[in-house]
C-alpha cells in the first residue's frame, strides 16, 4: 500500500513540472512579458562631417568608438533586435563641433526591419562621446597601379592607364602625413589578359600597408584602370646568304649578334612567328671576313621588347682560294645622248675565288668589265661603278666591288 502511494506521488510531481513548463511557454507566447538586456560594442558613426569640411575642419579622433545600450522591451522585440544586431549603430551629429575637443550626444539608429515602438532605451554607457576636431589638411598624390599577384609566364603587362591620374587626400595633418602613396590594387593570381575596370583607391604607408583606420577622405574612391597584357616570345634572327663570288652558303660561316630578341603581341600575331629575317648578304661582297649591320624591323602589330634596333652579322668565307687577275677587257654601255666617252682606266685588278684546281684553269681573257653610264649627265672625269663578268666557269666567281675612270665631254 505504502509503495503504491510513493509511486503515485512521483507521478504527480513529474506531471506538475511538465504542466508548469507548458504553462510557462504558453504565458511567454501569449503574454510576451517585458525584459531588459545590455547590448555591448555598438559602433559609433558620425554625421554632419560635410559641414566641418566646408569650414576647413576634420575629425581626428572619436572616443570611444563603441558604446553600450541598456534597453527594455517585450521578449519578442528583444529577440528581433538581437537577430538584427549587425545593423545596429549609434549616430553622433558633429556639424556643430569646433576646433578642439567636443562633447557630443548620440542616439541609436535601429535596424530598418526592426520595430522600435515597443522598446525603451534605459541607459547609454557612456552618455556622451568626445570628438576631436582639427584643421583640414590636404595633399595631392599620383595614383599608382599595383598588381597583387603575378603575370602568367609567357605574358607581359604593359603600362597601365589610370583615370584619375591624381587624387587629393584630406584629413588631420598627422594622419595625412602617414600616407606615402595611393594605389589602385588589382588582385589576380594569374594575369594573362587585358583588364579594364574600376579599382578601389587605397592609401598606403611607407611599408606598403593599407591605412584603413584613419579619418581620411579621398577626392575619388575608385579609379578606372586599363592594364594591357600581351604575350611575349623569344624569336631567332636570321639572314639569307646569296651565292656569289664562287661561294655558296656551304662555304660561309655567319654569326648574328644578338641571335634572338624578345617580341610581344597578341597570341594570334605570335602564333606562327618562328624567326625574323634581317635581309640578304651577297657572298660576292664578302672577302675573308666582313661585318654587316642590319636594322631590326618588325611588323607594326609587334613590339620589340629587347629594345635593340640593329643587329650585326659577321660572315666568313672559308675553304676557297683567291687569285688576282689584271683585266683590260673594259667596256661602257648606255652613254647619255650627245656625250663622248673616253675610258681612262686601261686595266683593273680583279679578284676571283673558287676551288684551287678551278682557279688554275682561269685566265684574264675570260673577264669582262662593264660600266653602265645611263645615269651620268655631267661633263668631266669621274669614277663610275663597274660590274665584272667571268665567262666559261660556274665554280669560280668574282669578289669585291670595282670602279673605272671615264671622261665625258660634248
Amino acid at each position: 500500500m505504502m509503495a503504491r502511494l510513493r509511486e503515485s506521488r512521483w507521478v504527480y510531481i513529474l506531471l506538475s513540472i511538465l504542466l508548469a513548463i507548458i504553462f510557462w511557454f504558453y504565458v511567454r507566447a501569449s503574454v510576451d512579458p517585458p525584459s531588459t538586456t545590455t547590448i555591448h560594442n555598438v559602433r559609433v558613426e558620425t554625421t554632419g562631417t560635410s559641414v566641418l569640411t566646408s569650414q576647413g575642419l576634420t575629425i581626428s579622433e572619436v572616443t570611444p568608438q563603441v558604446v553600450e545600450l541598456r534597453v527594455e522591451a517585450p521578449t519578442s522585440v528583444l529577440t528581433s533586435l538581437i537577430r538584427h544586431r549587425a545593423s545596429l549603430y549609434v549616430v553622433a551629429d558633429v556639424s556643430r563641433c569646433i576646433e578642439g575637443e567636443n562633447t557630443v550626444n548620440y542616439k541609436p539608429s535601429w535596424p530598418e526591419s526592426f520595430d522600435d515602438s515597443k522598446l525603451t532605451l534605459l541607459e547609454k554607457e557612456p552618455s556622451t562621446i568626445t570628438v576631436t576636431v582639427e584643421k583640414l589638411y590636404t595633399r595631392k598624390f599620383d595614383v599608382e597601379f599595383q598588381l597583387d599577384g603575378k603575370v602568367t609566364e609567357g605574358y607581359q603587362m604593359g603600362t597601365p592607364a589610370i583615370e584619375p591620374e591624381q587624387v587629393i587626400v584630406s584629413g588631420p595633418v598627422e594622419q595625412v602625413n602617414q600616407v606615402d602613396k595611393v594605389a589602385a590594387i588589382l588582385t589576380e593570381d594569374e594575369l594573362k589578359e587585358r583588364f579594364a575596370g574600376d579599382l578601389e583607391l587605397v592609401p598606403l604607408d611607407k611599408q606598403g600597408k593599407a591605412l584603413t583606420d584613419l579619418e581620411l577622405t579621398l577626392s575619388a574612391e575608385t579609379a578606372y584602370v586599363v592594364v594591357p597584357v600581351v604575350m611575349t616570345k623569344e624569336v631567332e634572327l636570321t639572314v639569307n646568304l646569296l651565292p656569289g663570288g664562287g661561294a655558296t652558303e656551304a662555304n660561309a660561316e655567319k654569326n648574328i649578334n644578338p641571335p634572338k630578341i624578345v617580341v610581344s603581341g597578341t597570341e594570334d600575331d605570335l602564333e606562327g612567328l618562328e624567326e625574323i629575317s634581317l635581309g640578304s648578304i651577297d657572298l660576292s661582297k664578302v672577302v675573308g671576313t666582313n661585318t654587316f649591320t642590319f636594322p631590326i624591323t618588325l611588323d607594326p602589330s609587334l613590339t620589340n621588347e629587347s629594345g635593340l634596333t640593329t643587329a650585326t652579322v659577321q660572315v666568313t668565307v672559308e675553304g676557297l682560294d683567291t687569285e688576282v687577275f689584271a683585266v683590260s677587257n673594259i667596256r661602257t654601255i648606255n652613254p647619255p645622248e650627245g656625250y663622248n666617252v673616253d675610258v681612262v682606266t686601261q686595266s683593273i685588278l680583279v679578284t676571283a675565288r673558287g676551288p684551287a684546281e678551278d682557279l688554275a684553269q682561269i685566265d684574264a681573257s675570260q673577264f669582262l668589265v662593264v660600266a653602265d653610264l645611263s645615269a651620268m649627265t655631267i661633263e668631266g672625269s669621274r669614277q663610275v661603278t663597274a660590274k665584272v663578268y667571268l665567262n666559261g666557269t660556274s665554280t669560280v666567281g668574282v669578289v669585291g666591288e670595282y670602279t673605272i675612270s671615264v671622261n665625258m665631254s660634248r
